[in-house]
């Protein structure tokens, strides 16, 4: 289920609701590509860690749980820079989420 959020400058952003299956098979590449520079390193620098002494076999866990926690800290990120709600629906959505509370 896909949330959108718009900038007052016009901007709009979707984000999904819930496991992000790009993060889990691409990791930090997901943050690097929405532009979120701030997560693209954390993810990195965190699998860089787990990898050495697990001979990269640690990576699994580590996308898997980014993968969980992602979306919902992307969308709360959006909402701090100013992006709000697109329609009522999105601004439900977000609450059950519970990332938005109005």
């Amino acid at each position: 289920m896909k949330i959108t959020l718009e900038h007052e400058s016009g901007v709009k952003k979707e984000v999904k609701k819930g496991f992000s299956w790009t993060t889990f098979f691409f990791g930090f590449l997901v943050p690097l590509i929405r532009g979120d520079i701030k997560w693209a390193a954390i993810m990195f620098i965190v699998a860089a860690v787990i990898a050495l002494p697990t001979f990269g076999l640690g990576v699994f866990l580590v996308d898997l749980v980014f993968a969980f926690i992602y979306n919902k800290t992307y969308a709360k990120e959006l909402l701090e820079k100013g992006y709000r709600p697109s329609t009522e629906r999105d601004e439900e959505l977000l609450k059950e989420y519970g990332v938005f509370a109005a």
